[in-house]
């Protein structure tokens, strides 16, 4: 479960944030999180509220995830597609000459303190 191991990094990427900050206490953490990320939401949440309550500034935290649309680009014709409904292949010229080019992002968005 790498999902702990990426709770543990934002975590420790936010109290940075709080110490340079001189926050007390954050309510929300909100991630935007790639559709092709590999990461599961459900575990992702399990781990922050047991991360999360280890923490004096995060202790009760809410997080929230926005999804981030899976895009691939096909380099012969130059569209963009959908990556999770077509996959590699262009499903405008067949070609399979493609790159992922959003989609597996995992960023902290916002942090609202109180």
């Amino acid at each position: 479960m790498h999902e702990l191991g990426i709770v543990f990094h934002i975590i420790d990427s936010i109290e940075e944030v709080g110490r340079q900050n001189k926050l007390r206490r954050v309510s929300t953490v909100t991630l935007e999180l790639g559709e092709v990320s590999g990461v599961v939401h459900t575990y992702l949440e399990d781990c922050w509220h047991w991360a999360a309550a280890r923490s004096q500034l995060l202790n009760g935290s809410r997080l929230a995830i926005e999804a981030l649309p899976a895009v691939t680009l096909c380099e012969d014709c130059g569209s963009t597609y959908a990556t999770v409904e077509h996959g590699k292949t262009c499903p405008f010229c067949q070609s399979p000459r493609t790159h992922l080019v959003s989609g597996n992002e995992i960023n902290i968005k916002e942090i609202e303190a109180c």
